[in-house]
């Protein structure tokens, strides 16, 4: 299996003008234009504003990403003070789940 890069830019020459687009690999099989400029006089500058496009977004995924884990962590937090909370009380008001376990059936034989 072959590891590419999410992201890429291709720049494409087309009746004398230049356009930039900011690629993503969607599948394995399947890219998609995630950015696209056209109207460059030459390659370089379609280089320079494809360069500086592709760089935002990987920037805006890694603050975005940031925020997520952050956003998770404290989720994760507040789900295990909630549980802890919980057993806490079980184990104060002797409700625990073993008792459950200890009902009884009693069939009534002829």
């Amino acid at each position: 299996m072959t590891q590419q890069k999410k992201y890429g830019l291709r720049v494409i020459e087309a009746e004398g003008t230049w356009t930039a687009q900011v690629t993503r690999r969607m599948t394995a099989r399947k890219t998609v234009v995630s950015k696209s400029q056209k109207g460059f006089a030459t390659e370089a500058e379609a280089n320079e504003w494809g360069n500086k496009a592709l760089q935002q977004i990987v920037e805006n995924l890694m603050v975005r990403n940031e925020r997520r884990a952050k956003q998770r962590n404290e989720r994760n937090e507040a789900l295990a003070a909630k549980e802890t909370a919980a057993q806490e009380w079980r184990d104060a008001h002797g409700d625990n789940e073993a008792d459950d376990d200890e009902d009884e059936i009693y069939i009534k034989q002829d």
